[in-house]
């Protein structure tokens, strides 16, 4: 885009090419191993960067279309998998998962989500698929328990992302756990949305890959987006790295690949995409459900989506140890900015939308500004119930300060925008 084109969006050129740079800096500094960015406005991309590597051992250059690992980036795609179904009058926000989900009926929960696994009562009634799509169901994360519920999980369901197991065993285990809080009681961050992807299965009676692929990818053109990489893609898929601290340097973690797609297909956290992909998923949501050549959802249901869900007693329990949902709500799949001043997930204008991924990907959609910004790194740090902090900018992980610095530069050369 030009100089000129780029004024015409609102931004001004010289802020904008000053981003890459500095953005640079944390790769030269050996804090990132390398960075994607992509912006649009008006669905017009305005900033583009592939800076650093995608591999360091190799020396193999990040690329606009590298391939990376976007965790809980799943959970809205997996979201509106659910919704189109909603639309359809094939779930209802109110029904009972048990009606698919029989596993998970009649379910205990413990008294104290820290306490004995033993110390139970029943749950007051039965998860709905409004809990999953709002992180109310109870259901938790191995990580961001505490107590006894913790190695319990981890026992019964094993590694979050690559499992071996089929989705109707993932669910018979999951089965057997009690619930860390009473359904619908408060947002308590765990499996929600693997359970919602295992239900929509059910529901459409195919595998939720299929079901994705053909509703979501296919019509959106999202062509490098999936739960299993082949062979001949791997080369552009970005190393994870995680910082050791006693050698002082960035060292290479490696996650299990698949030789075959896999059966268990966590909607919570298992895709693959890039950011040219993601931007067209994210540019959907904006355009109220709409795409080129069809729509996905109906405006109204994108706004049931971009409202606020919890309850005012609900927003003063911390997430993850910070107190976010007292500057944003959390609507159906995703969370919502209200105040953007110091929030850790969020910028620009109120009505942002986002969730972002463990690894440190993060996406927004600003319908104020009619802003897309896509931010994608594969940088690991410690996680547990109260690392929401450094999960969501890198508060104690040098490394993961490079989103504030790209979130500030890009509302900063936008000059006939709204922002906080």
């Amino acid at each position: 885009m030009t100089m000129d084109a780029i004024r015409a969006r609102g931004f001004d050129p010289a802020k904008l090419a000053a981003l890459g740079p500095a953005l640079a800096e944390f790769v030269d500094r050996g804090e990132l191993a390398g960075v994607v960015t992509l912006t649009s406005r008006g669905g017009e991309i305005v900033q583009a960067e592939a800076i650093g590597w995608c591999d360091l051992e190799t020396k193999t250059a990040m690329r606009s279309d590298t391939l990376f690992r976007i965790a809980s980036m799943t959970k809205p795609v997996t979201s509106v998998a659910a919704l189109m179904l909603l639309e359809e009058g094939r779930i209802a926000l109110d029904d009972p998962i048990s009606r698919w989900i029989p596993e998970l009926a009649n379910l205990s929960v413990l008294r104290d989500a820290a306490g004995p696994l033993d110390d139970t009562v029943p749950a007051q009634r039965a998860i709905t698929i409004e809990d999953l799509l709002t992180h109310r169901s109870g259901i938790a994360y191995a990580f961001f328990s505490e107590g006894s519920l913790k190695p319990a999980y981890e026992r019964a369901l094993g590694d979050p992302a690559m499992n071996r197991s089929t989705p109707d065993e993932w669910l018979a285990a999951l089965g057997t756990l009690p619930l860390a809080y009473q359904p619908g009681a408060r947002f308590h961050y765990g499996h929600s949305t693997d359970v919602l992807g295992f239900l929509i299965s059910r529901v459409a009676g195919k595998p939720l890959r299929q079901v994705l692929q053909e509703r979501i990818f296919a019509p959106l053109g999202m062509v490098d987006t999936d739960f299993w990489l082949p062979r001949d893609k791997r080369s552009r898929l970005a190393s994870l790295y995680r910082y050791d601290e006693a050698a002082g340097r960035l060292a290479k973690v490696e996650p299990v690949m698949y030789d075959a797609p896999p059966a268990y297909t966590p909607g919570g956290g298992g895709l693959i995409s890039s950011a040219p992909d993601y931007h067209r998923f994210a540019r959907m949501l904006l355009d109220d459900g709409a795409y080129e050549g069809g729509r996905l959802l109906r405006p109204e249901t994108v706004r049931l989506m971009r409202t606020n869900r919890l309850t005012d007693a609900q927003r003063q329990v911390p997430f993850a140890g910070m107190p976010l949902w007292q500057k944003s709500g959390f609507g159906l799949g995703l969370s919502i900015a209200e105040d953007v001043i110091d929030n850790p997930y969020a910028c620009g204008a109120p009505g942002a939308i986002t969730w972002p991924g463990i690894f440190g990907t993060w996406w927004q959609a600003d319908p104020v500004n009619d802003l897309v910004m896509i931010y994608l790194i594969q940088h690991q740090v410690p996680v547990s119930a109260g690392s929401g902090a450094t999960i969501a900018t890198g508060r104690g992980a040098a490394g993961r300060r490079a989103l504030p610095m790209y979130q500030r530069g890009i509302y900063d050369a936008l000059v006939d925008g709204s922002r906080a």
